[in-house]
This record gives C-alpha cells, sequence and structure tokens, in this order.
C-alpha cells in the first residue's frame, strides 16, 4: 500500500508558477513509477506527465510540454510537478499516482495507487 499526499496547489495569475509536492509513504517509493494528472469541473480525468522510477525518463502531455516538469527525489520518497507559464485552461484538480512498475507508464488505468487532490486556479 502507498499513501500519497499532494501539496503546493493555490490560485495564480496567467503567466505565473506554481510547484506541486506529492509525499509517499509505505512501501519502497521506489518501485513506483510516478505520475500526475488533472480534472478541471466537468471534464474527464487528463494525463498530465509521467516519470519512471529512477527518474531518467519522463514523458508529458502535448498541452503543457515546455511549460511542465516532473521530477522526483527518492530519498524524500517526493515527486515534483514544476509548472510555468500557467494558462487559464491548466485550472484543475491535479492528482499524483503510483503505479507498481519500473517502467514509465502514462495510462490512467495503469495507476494503482492516487492522492487526494490539489487544486489549481488560474486566473485571466
Amino acid at each position: 500500500q502507498v499513501q500519497l499526499v499532494e501539496s503546493g496547489g493555490g490560485l495564480v495569475q496567467a503567466g505565473g508558477s506554481l510547484r506541486l509536492s506529492c509525499a509517499a509513504s509505505g512501501r519502497t517509493f521506489t518501485s513506483y513509477a510516478m505520475g500526475w494528472f488533472r480534472q478541471a469541473a466537468g471534464k474527464e480525468c487528463e494525463f498530465v506527465a509521467a516519470i519512471s522510477w529512477s527518474g531518467g525518463n519522463t514523458y508529458y502531455a502535448d498541452s503543457v510540454k515546455g511549460r511542465f516538469t516532473i521530477s522526483r527525489d527518492n530519498a524524500k520518497n517526493t515527486v515534483y510537478l514544476q509548472m510555468n507559464t500557467l494558462k487559464p485552461e491548466d485550472t484543475a484538480v491535479y492528482y499524483c499516482a503510483a503505479a507498481n512498475t519500473i517502467v514509465i507508464v502514462t495510462t490512467y488505468t495503469k495507476f494503482h495507487y492516487w492522492g487526494q487532490g490539489t487544486q489549481v486556479t488560474v486566473s485571466s
């Protein structure tokens, strides 16, 4: 079992930045690939970014490529999402997720554990 707790969300103006954190506890953090998803009001959950167990491989949705950066600190059992040049369309609840695999995964159904989410609101 893995417990995930996100933090770092908030209200920011368009063009601003936020850094989300996801602290993991429970089983060995390095056994898990990690990902970030988001869900805007009235919309389906959307893949944002993913990272392999070592941090050596990352993958991004086209909508955030070049603006967002996913990283992880295995010594701190934490994964991060640095979000720059934020746009109003980035407004959503952001979820951290863990997949019981060392390779990178991007599909919603491949993730086994989820955090409670953190709200990100970008004003225009």
